[in-house]
């Protein structure tokens, strides 16, 4: 007579445990490195303001659009990281160049003659001042 018992069941049955991996989530991770446009949006009764962290980017790479309602951010980056040993030899090099982009939809137009732009410590702040609104014209129907 065996003893032995398996501790997880789904080990009983090898042809459950393959199919279990697949549906099984996938899971991407990112690294601290990539650079992502991470962005907060504040709506006031007459503006928004926006905060987009673009850490390391210089000024000058940072194009920020607005059509209407929609703003979109584009910043050119680069970044280069070396690990050196103490005789000065380079172990590992990484480097990164490239374009990352924004866009996202506010819930009003936004008046693009007097919206701000203000790049700070890696931070893009975005003032963006509401168009002003008609109010509707009911029509008389003859």
């Amino acid at each position: 007579m065996n003893n032995l018992r398996l501790a997880d069941t789904s080990l009983s049955d090898p042809f459950e445990s393959v199919f279990r991996g697949f549906l099984a989530p996938i899971r991407f991770e990112k690294t601290g490195d990539d650079l992502d446009i991470r962005v907060d949006v504040v709506e006031k009764d007459d503006a928004f303001k926006v905060h987009a962290d673009l850490p390391g980017v210089k000024k000058e790479d940072i194009n920020v659009r607005i059509d209407g309602n929609r703003v979109h951010i584009d910043a050119e980056a680069r970044r280069e990281k070396d690990v050196k040993e103490k005789d000065g030899k380079v172990v590992r090099s990484e480097r990164y160049y490239g374009t990352v982009s924004r866009v996202f939809t506010l819930s009003q137009e936004v008046d693009e003659a007097k919206a701000v732009a203000k790049y700070e410590d890696g931070v893009l702040t975005l003032d963006l001042p509401k168009k002003a609104t008609t109010a509707s014209k009911k029509l008389t129907i003859l």
